[in-house]
């Protein structure tokens, strides 16, 4: 019974995702509403992460098979992609060591400040 009661807590905030992705003029996903959504609802203590953690660690669990369709369609279009795929390669690794460097410098800053208080 917990399941289905950490499973509906879920699917509820998936909705009002995409209620606010339908009312509101923004070009911003359902998905990321609901995350936000969840993240407001855990910081401000009116959820607690023991109500969804089983259904979490599932869905973590089980996220790989999610993966499998994007794959297929990758492939799919494998002639088309070939085009850009140097480039792509590029950007992808350049972004990623710029988003490392990033985060090691506010991890570092955010720890400096830790230290100081």
């Amino acid at each position: 019974m917990k399941i289905t009661k950490e499973l509906t807590i879920i699917l509820g905030v998936t909705v009002i995702g995409e209620v606010l992705n339908q009312l509101l003029p923004l070009p911003i996903p359902a998905g990321v509403y609901g995350l936000f959504l969840m993240l407001g609802l855990l910081c401000s203590g009116m959820l607690k992460t023991e109500d969804v953690e089983g259904a979490g660690k599932f869905f973590l669990d089980n996220m790989t098979p999610m993966f499998i369709p994007v794959s297929v369609g990758i492939i799919r279009y494998l002639d088309q992609i070939k085009a850009v795929g140097i480039p792509y390669l590029l950007i992808n690794v350049i972004s990623t060591i710029i988003v490392f460097m990033v985060t090691g410098k506010a991890a570092q800053w955010m720890m400096g400040r830790r230290a100081e208080r």
